[in-house]
């Protein structure tokens, strides 16, 4: 399972400032922080689109 992986890979991205402030608000208002969020989105994604379980 994704979440039983240790996490030592680094992903860095560039985004425009207003989507940087916009997700670190989101991220806030559900407790969790940015980097959090991002994976996060990235799973559901992921999942979606059937690339893991």
């Amino acid at each position: 399972m994704v979440l039983e992986e240790k996490k030592t890979a680094v992903f860095q991205v560039r985004m425009r400032p207003s989507v940087k402030a916009a997700a670190e608000k989101a991220a806030a208002d559900d407790n969790r922080s940015l980097a959090a969020l991002m994976e996060l989105l990235v799973i559901e994604h992921l999942k979606a689109k059937g690339y893991l379980k």
